[in-house]
């Protein structure tokens, strides 16, 4: 891409951005740390969300709950206390779905809020839990026992505190902390990957080293061993989320939003679906854009730039036209649809846009499963599992625990 056409897609951004009323440049941030800018606090940056029917995790747990995961603070080193931020929510945004293959609309018909305070002298955070469904709020600080809702410090990990809460006439249960970071993937090799062939198809001009292959086994290397997230793990009743219909299937996105001087909160990260956004966009400032919008914007005049440069990626992968505009319509907007009527997991089912329906485990291969499909087979895997390959220390991540919140312990 020459100059001016980065500074023509930049000036792009910045209108994209204005028109919807975005955060100041300085506070900016995203997924995985793409769209880097200074200012930006780890712990309001998005890592992965999962969302998963708890009986697929552990077979004796309810067929009536779900399981909703968001990860936070990227490259939280080992041994080291981390804290969510106490001018932040967290949110959990939940749309109804009639109909399975219908584009997502990125209603709010439930939305999961979860605010924190300060760290006392032990290194808790006491949390308030807030639902705002079908525009009525109710928050709670205490949990059924009448005790704060504290969040579990890093000295105390192995036995966590999950609290019990009652929302709304529903029994929640609600984990906040530190965890290993489940997420596997060899980024620094995808990047280098990708800068290749969209240097090759000319969308960039940059001189980066040229590489179109992934390491081996043996030698590719998890970006995400031996880090830690912040976590935030709330098992929900269905119930709670169908408010009285009789729906199963739900479209999940999560969001940070700081707070304003005035009191409001304002988008500040978003995420649906793994490896859309950082995979996808390449230009900083659709990045940023990107997380400070809905989805209910994804398809919105005032989103082309950024579905057109989502096209642009795919169309280096190797898609025709037609293809890379039928991805781009499957993963767009960026939501992840969970249909509970069966068993959960990244792919299991797709709907008649070829859009994944069964939410997100926690050992799924999001990456090798998204690879196939945005390279139509040209590229199944970057050869990094959860597990890792033995003789390569570079891979590897302790098991998970049985029972909620599931992730394994902090490193």
């Amino acid at each position: 891409m020459n100059p001016k056409k980065l500074l023509g897609f930049s000036l792009i951004a910045l209108t994209l951005v204005s028109s919807v009323s975005f955060l100041p440049n300085a506070l900016k941030a995203s997924d995985h740390d793409d769209g880097e800018v200074d200012g930006k606090g780890r712990n309001l940056s998005l890592t992965d969300l999962y969302v998963f029917r708890e009986k697929d995790q552990n077979p004796n747990a309810s067929a009536q709950d779900l399981v909703f995961v968001m990860n936070t603070n990227p490259r939280s080193l080992p041994s080291q206390q981390y804290y969510f931020s106490s001018n932040a929510a967290y949110d959990f945004h939940v749309t109804q779905v009639t109909n399975k293959d219908a584009t997502p609309t990125g209603a709010n018909n439930v939305v999961l809020r979860f605010q924190f305070s300060a760290p006392d002298s032990f290194g808790r955070q006491k949390l308030s839990v807030s639902s705002i469904r079908n525009g009525a709020v109710t928050t709670t600080n205490q949990t059924i026992g009448g005790q704060p809702i504290y969040t579990t410090p890093l000295k105390k990990a192995t036995t966590p505190t999950v609290n019990g809460i009652n929302l709304g006439g529903s029994t929640l249960r609600v984990f906040a902390g530190l965890r290993e970071d489940p997420f596997f993937f060899d980024v620094t090799r995808f990047f280098a990957v990708r800068a290749t062939l969209l240097k090759k198809a000319g969308f960039i001009n940059l001189p980066l080293p040229e590489t179109t292959t992934f390491r081996s086994p043996q030698t590719a290397v998890d970006f995400a061993k031996d880090y830690n997230v912040n976590t935030i793990v709330v098992r929900v009743p269905r119930s709670f989320l169908q408010t009285g219909t009789n729906v199963t299937t739900f479209d999940v996105w999560e969001t940070i939003s700081v707070k304003q001087p005035n009191g409001s909160f304002q988008q500040f990260e978003r995420l649906g679906r793994p490896a859309v956004n950082e995979g996808l966009i390449f230009t900083n400032d659709f990045l940023n854009a990107f997380n400070q919008i809905p989805p209910s914007q994804d398809l919105s005049p005032a989103a082309a730039p950024v579905r057109a440069e989502a096209l642009k990626t795919l169309k280096a992968l190797g898609n025709p036209d037609s293809r890379a505009i039928a991805l781009a319509n499957a993963f767009l907007p960026d939501v992840m649809r969970i249909d509970t009527t069966g068993p959960s997991g990244y792919a299991n089912a797709l709907n008649a846009k070829g859009s994944p329906i069964r939410g997100r485990k926690l050992l799924d291969d999001v990456v090798d499963i998204t690879f196939s499909v945005l390279t139509n087979g040209a590229v199944t895997t970057d050869n990094v599992s959860y597990n890792g390959t033995p003789g390569n220390p570079a891979q590897g991540h302790d098991p998970l625990v049985p029972s909620f919140p599931y992730l394994a312990l902090p490193n």
